[in-house]
């Protein structure tokens, strides 16, 4: 396998834009999908990143990514590492490059000083759950991710001023 694990640039903008699309369809989310590259541009390659990405490469080709950000463990007093997204594309799997990116953000993770790396699968990938087991991912059963957006964040988030002001 002649596969390298690049950091993405900014001129990797529109691969990182295809890779999320495809992604989404693999996903069948391909209708949320909504960003505008230059924000997106800004939150990754901006002064203040807000995630990072990693190109898989197979025999130069660019083949996959991973794209991840930081979080923090109160409890462990540390920060962890959250994948966002990992994917790989079909004409490119069985050659190794999703394990290869999972091993790339597993030393990043031991490098920075991250107590760990955690990331959410659909429940309906079975490919994908099988694969983590094989890696040594356990999965968080007792665990439920929640989730605020849209009109609600708007709301909350106008709750939150509102009240904020008349504390």
């Amino acid at each position: 396998m002649t596969a390298t694990i690049r950091p993405a640039t900014r001129d990797d903008l529109p691969l990182i834009a295809s890779l999320i699309r495809e992604l989404a369809d693999y996903e069948k989310l391909l209708d949320k999908v909504r960003f505008d590259e230059e924000v997106l541009a800004g939150h990754l390659f901006g002064p203040r990143p807000m995630a990072e990405v990693v190109i898989a490469q197979n025999a130069g080709e660019a083949a996959g990514f991973a794209l991840f950000f930081h979080n923090f463990s109160t409890f462990e007093g540390k920060p962890g590492i959250y994948l966002e997204d990992l994917y790989v594309r079909p004409e490119a799997r069985g050659a190794g490059l999703g394990k290869a990116l999972l091993q790339h953000l597993a030393r990043l993770a031991v490098e920075r000083g991250c107590a760990r790396l955690e990331w959410s699968v659909l429940d309906w990938n079975a490919p994908s759950i099988a694969f983590y087991h094989a890696l040594g991912a356990r999965m968080m059963n007792e665990w439920r991710t929640m989730r605020v957006d849209d009109d609600a964040l708007l709301e909350l988030g106008g709750a939150v001023r509102s009240g904020a002001q008349s504390g």
